[in-house]
């Protein structure tokens, strides 16, 4: 991919957006966000996932690669396109805390308002979302969604109807209607963002969007193409399952789950499901991240009926093969490579021949003694620079869970010799320290999420890897945007040359 241009950029997920709507919504929102942050010097903004939530509410292990989340969907702008009353969006508002994702409030809440949408749309509406529906190759999803109402909700290999995928199945009206009923709501999703997205980039902000390597097992994905996956034909049991070995975030590893890719399945077709993957990723992001990259190059497999993920071994992926289809399909990708855990020359090897740059956490460089890659120090210019991901602790939070001796070495290479390092707030001093040296680094993109912004607590923190209990609830408010020290960022963006 062409080299980026030394320059900044924050990590905040639409769900954490202001929103009267118990999540953070597409629209005025979302565009005053980026107006905000333009006028910071910033000139990227990173989203997590775009795909539906699972059943913990992460957007890492999606029903869909291809849909989109449908709680992001703004009942203003659905009464801005004559969908519904004023009054019909004003049922859809959260009296409850606004700092709190409230997820189960707002999906009740939206589907019952994109219901009453769509029962009254008329034939030329309906050919409309049909057509959509095609275009963007959604069929297998809608069905999937229409068939797990129709089945009562159950994981599809427990259905009576429809267990196995057809695009010939017999259709009645009402399942039918169903399917139209979910293309409706990708429809209202794709041309909400579009929108949005257009006035964001106006403001010179570009969208930096993340691609989950795994789909869920319960998914459009496995039903419609379960050759792909390495899983029982005939049960959809997974032979083996997605995970890490023991690692940062845990004693054990990460048993995830996710069912494996059959890689050489992938190689016979082209790698046409990933093409067309990366491709409608990027018709929604100007840069897409794809988590865990190191897989390509070799992953952790861990049996199906294994009790913890310690019990996997290595097994080698596609490595620059897939990448090579995708550039000749579709050219130079802007991909942005998330490289860590545990690492490998196979990696090291990957990165370099695909030239994709990867990531850099400062969090992780802390270690007393050890010259960490991590460490700013040794940053390559070809690399994207974080003060902390969606899974690590914020700055202030980190500071006060290490230990001794890693804070003070983190202290001492920031060059924090005085003053409360245990100070939060917007002008925390010792977590400005070291979003400075992250700034100063040779990294030519920075990150930093909205909560190191804001010098937030452990309190504020998006994820714990491992941890299904109260995770991605993060929510914040326009007040607390408006606090942000505004002069502080524009400053060291300026100082920096970012």
């Amino acid at each position: 991919m062409g080299s980026i241009k030394r320059s900044s950029g924050v990590l905040m997920s639409i769900s954490a957006l202001p929103s009267k709507y118990g999540v953070g919504v597409f629209g005025k929102e979302a565009v005053d966000f980026a107006r905000l942050i333009a006028d910071m010097g910033f000139s990227y903004w990173q989203v997590l996932p775009f795909t539906p939530l699972d059943y913990a509410n992460s957007p890492y292990g999606s029903d869909s690669a291809f849909a989109g989340n449908e709680l992001y969907i703004s009942p203003d702008l659905m009464v801005k396109e004559g969908y519904v009353t004023p009054q019909e969006a004003q049922s859809n508002e959260y009296a409850g805390s606004p700092y709190t994702a409230a997820y189960a409030f707002a999906r009740e809440s939206r589907e019952r308002l994109m219901r009453r949408a769509y029962g009254r749309l008329d034939k030329v509406h309906l050919n409309r979302i049909e057509e959509f529906i095609k275009s963007k190759d959604l069929y297998a999803h809608c069905l999937f969604r229409a068939l797990k109402v129709e089945n009562g909700g159950k994981k599809f290999w427990e259905w009576e109807k429809g267990k196995q995928y057809s695009s010939a199945l017999a259709l009645g009206e009402e399942l039918k209607s169903e399917i139209y009923y979910h293309g409706f709501v990708q429809y209202l999703f794709y041309t909400q963002w579009e929108q949005t997205k257009k006035q964001i980039n106006d403001l010179g902000i570009k969208i930096i969007g993340d691609m989950p390597i795994y789909v869920s097992r319960d998914s459009a994905d496995v039903w419609a193409s379960p050759q792909l996956f390495d899983i029982n034909a005939k049960t959809y049991k997974p032979a083996s399952v997605a995970g890490c070995p023991p690692d940062y975030f845990s004693e054990d590893g990460q048993f995830w789950g996710n069912p494996l890719y059959k890689w050489k399945t992938h190689k016979d077709q082209g790698y046409s499901w990933w093409i067309n993957r990366i491709s409608r990723s990027l018709e929604i992001y100007d840069m897409l991240r794809i988590d865990h990259f190191r897989a390509f190059a070799s992953y952790w497999a861990i049996p199906g009926n294994a009790k913890t993920a310690k019990e996997g071994k290595w097994k080698k992926g596609p490595g620059m093969d897939i990448f090579n289809a995708v550039n000749k399909a579709l050219g130079d990708v802007p991909i942005i490579a998330e490289d860590l855990g545990e690492f490998g020359e196979d990696v090291v090897k990957l990165l370099k021949d695909s030239g994709f740059p990867g990531m850099r956490i400062v969090q992780f460089g802390f270690e007393p003694g050890a010259n960490s890659t991590h460490l700013p120090h040794n940053y390559p210019e070809n690399s994207i620079a974080y003060t902390g991901t969606h899974d690590n602790n914020t700055l202030l939070g980190w500071l006060w869970e290490a230990t001794d001796a890693e804070r003070r070495f983190a202290l001492d290479y920031v060059g924090f010799d005085h003053g409360d390092w245990g100070k939060g707030g917007y002008d925390a001093p010792a977590c400005r320290k070291i979003i400075e040296c992250v700034w100063r680094s040779n990294a030519n993109l920075a990150i930093i999420p909205f909560q190191d912004m804001c010098g937030f607590g452990s309190d504020a923190r998006m994820n714990i890897p491992g941890d299904d209990s109260g995770k991605w609830q993060f929510r914040t408010t326009a007040e607390t945007c408006q606090k942000i020290d505004k002069f502080y960022f524009k400053k060291i963006n300026s100082l920096f040359c970012r």
